[in-house]
């Protein structure tokens, strides 16, 4: 019978699907909460492939896994997605830095000092309001579409979250840390660099990471709009030559990448939480 006049009998009993999960969990102990996270993309991968064998849809708008892994070795034997994800990478750190060091300026001003407060915040309140994509055509015509229209593009993204959570770390310093200070002769910048930063260390590695995570997904929208290299222009690209395999590497690359940035900022999160509880 061919695929066409074939007719698919699928159960909507998923109990037994709930089995296998309380299954491997029992087996594998709190490592079973791992192995099942990957139950769902597995779902996904086989309804792929599913819908590929049944022909729902034309291979040129959903290729099967099996060209999508080929196109995956290709890219990376050419050096083309090696070389994009370089690129992307480069952006995200020069932003992080530019963009970090701005929002921890900002944090320490408006929390230390109340006239800095009632001068900046006010501003920086409406500002913060404006997504990424807003600023993009005032950029270009102050920086044209180079480099520089990317890098500033998110370094804005992440001086929101690093400015906001430097602020309510340092807001939230006991004053009697402070008093300490002042009993020990501590000067204005002791106190500071001895006191009020490593208390607020936390709360801001917090904001850090949330800015990383939105300076990741604020560099894929920018690079599809206006860039030549990067993970996003890849995208671009195979859309352009209607090769879809290479849209759908670049959104798991994007997806990938994003996972290990948020799993290895979330661990260095938790252990400033450790030390900080154990230090103060």
């Amino acid at each position: 019978m061919s695929s066409h006049t074939q007719t698919l009998k699928i159960t909507h009993d998923w109990t037994w699907l709930t089995r296998v999960v309380a299954t491997v969990r029992k087996l594998l102990g709190h490592s079973g909460i791992v192995v099942t996270g990957f139950i769902f993309p597995l779902i996904v991968l086989a309804l792929w492939q599913l819908a590929f064998e049944q022909n729902w849809l034309p291979v040129q708008i959903l290729p099967p896994p099996s060209l999508v892994w080929q196109t995956f070795w290709e890219l990376i034997d050419s050096g083309d997605l090696t070389v994009n994800l370089w690129v992307s990478l480069k952006r995200i750190a020069w932003s992080v830095l530019i963009g970090g060091s701005a929002g921890l300026l900002i944090g320490f001003a408006i929390g230390l000092s109340k006239r800095a407060y009632a001068y900046i915040y006010p501003t920086f309140d409406v500002v913060s309001q404006f997504p990424v994509v807003g600023w993009i055509p005032l950029l270009m015509i102050f920086l044209g579409i180079d480099e520089g229209l990317k890098i500033a593009a998110i370094s804005l993204a992440v001086v929101v979250p690093v400015t906001v959570s430097t602020y309510k770390g340092i807001r939230s310093v006991p004053p009697a840390l402070f008093e300490v200070g002042k009993v020990y002769g501590f000067s204005y910048q002791q106190t500071l660099l001895r006191i009020a930063l490593p208390a607020a260390l936390p709360a801001i590695f917090s904001g850090v990471r949330q800015g990383v995570m939105q300076a990741w997904l604020s560099l894929v929208f920018v690079e599809l709009l206006a860039s030549s290299e990067g993970i996003g222009y890849l995208m671009v690209w195979g859309r352009q030559l209607l090769q879809m395999d290479i849209v759908f590497i670049g959104i798991i690359v994007i997806g990938l990448v994003g996972v290990v940035l948020d799993f290895t900022l979330r661990f260095i999160e938790s252990r400033l939480q450790t030390w900080r509880r154990s230090a103060f």
